[in-house]
């Protein structure tokens, strides 16, 4: 996978460890709808044990164009991982967020994962396994543009 850059307190990427009995790696389809018009990036990432920074280390990102954009992340060891992405309008390379830690930029979580609640990994998590699989994840906001 190719290195997304700095992403702050919400970092998104791929922490991927060895996988067990030789198993081979997986590719994930990841549809991201809801992107807003106005530009900047587009970061994506899968975590692994959690949704914190140091579980998110490598992911992909590309210039916002249109209101979908299609990501394909290659040789993801097979385990269970969350999937986290958001839109950076300003172009700071981060999750902008209020001091209470509300994202100002639109974001989302595969599953149930930040849906009117604080985010959480359990509720987020799938399952990776041989040849891989596709998730698709809308954009929001949890707040109005400013």
């Amino acid at each position: 996978m190719r290195g997304a850059g700095a992403l702050g307190a919400a970092a998104l990427l791929l922490a991927a460890g060895l996988a067990p009995g030789g198993a081979r790696a997986a590719t994930i389809e990841v549809e991201i709808d809801g992107i807003e018009p106005g530009g900047g990036r587009v970061f994506v990432a899968l975590c692994q044990g959690g949704l914190s920074e140091a579980a998110c280390r490598d992911g992909d990102s590309a210039r916002a164009a249109g209101s979908r954009q299609r990501f394909v992340l290659q040789d993801v060891s097979p385990g269970t991982y969350a999937l986290a992405a958001f839109q950076d309008l300003d172009g700071d390379g981060r999750l902008d967020r209020t001091p209470l830690g509300l994202p100002l930029e639109p974001y989302a979580f595969s599953g149930e994962g930040g849906r009117g609640a604080r985010p959480d990994f359990a509720r987020a998590a799938f399952a990776v396994r041989e040849p891989g699989l596709a998730i698709r994840v809308r954009l929001s906001r949890a707040l109005p543009p400013r």
